[in-house]
């Protein structure tokens, strides 16, 4: 089993939840503060390793078998994301997915940073499930 971390339609509420949802929730955690946060088109957010400017983001935790992120999570994420590893504020390195390399650069026009926000849901004014 893997740790995935979700910051986006994969969370509950978002419309790639269904590909998480039969796994074990393991509640709303936050990254060490060195990511950057963006919206991608308004579409999905990605993040960005950024060791001097980056901030704590929210997002959820599941535990999910990696055949089960292989065949079913991934195949649904956009291709400017690919799988990476995050750490989290309380210690644990875990999966997730990020923008990929070249993206930020070659593809600047469809992105706003959205770091001051720290969420996606606050971004995009979701409430958070209960």
């Amino acid at each position: 089993m893997a740790h995935l971390f979700c910051n986006g339609g994969a969370m509950r509420g978002g419309s790639l939840h269904h590909n998480v949802a039969d796994h074990t929730f393991l509640g709303t955690v936050r990254t060490v503060p060195t990511y950057r946060f963006y919206s991608v088109r308004d579409e999905f957010p990605a993040l960005v390793l950024d060791q001097q400017a980056g901030a704590a983001i929210e997002g959820e935790l599941y535990e999910i078998p990696m055949d089960d992120i292989r065949t079913t999570f991934l195949p649904d994420e956009p291709p400017e994301l690919e799988l990476t590893v995050v750490a989290l504020d309380d210690g644990r390195s875990v999966l997730a997915v990020g923008l990929r390399p070249g993206v930020l650069d070659g593809q600047s026009g469809d992105l706003t940073d959205i770091t001051e926000t720290g969420s996606w849901r606050r971004y995009r004014g979701l409430p958070t499930p209960t």
